[in-house]
């Protein structure tokens, strides 16, 4: 009976753990929805809270979720062209790819992914990547931002700033 009340233990203990790194009910980070005209954009916004943030917490080469928590989501109210190529109307999951002289941005039909976790699961539902040049800020910006404007969006977060040009 001992064998068999401390297999339950260690089962009701693991499934906790594995619970533990399920989808959170509640974000982290702030969120923010931001638009123009056509455009609704809605991320998390993690601080930088005094850590190196590109090529350190967010590695140079690797898929970033551009945000926090959930995968930051960008909707296309009508047809659009998003870094000079075309775009449908429709919801995006949004992510870039960051290097230190650009970022390759990424919009990815599975917008209900949380975070960048399951990219590469699908990675294949990509509909669309453009380069953008990055610039460095003088100024530090603490919390991480998404800036649109009827001819573009800005990302911006520590020193750095990527642009993307858009159209809708």
């Amino acid at each position: 009976m001992q064998v068999r009340t401390a297999l339950l233990a260690l089962f009701a203990f693991l499934f906790a753990a594995t619970a533990s790194y399920a989808q959170p009910t509640h974000p982290n980070s702030p969120h923010d929805t931001v638009k123009t005209k056509n455009i609704t954009i809605t991320y998390g916004r993690p601080s930088k809270k005094g850590r190196d943030i590109y090529g350190a917490l967010v590695p140079y080469g690797k898929v970033y979720r551009l945000g926090a928590d959930e995968n930051t989501t960008i909707t296309f109210d009508k047809d659009a062209t998003f870094g000079g190529k075309p775009i449908k109307a429709g919801t995006y999951a949004m992510f870039a790819i960051p290097t230190e002289t650009k970022w390759t941005i990424i919009l990815n039909s599975n917008h209900k992914q949380w975070g960048a976790y399951d990219y590469e699961k699908n990675k294949d539902k990509d509909v669309l990547q453009v380069d953008v040049p990055v610039t460095k800020l003088s100024n530090t910006v603490e919390q991480f931002t998404i800036k649109p404007t009827p001819t573009e969006i800005g990302i911006e977060w520590d020193k750095t700033r990527a642009v993307i040009p858009v159209k809708s």
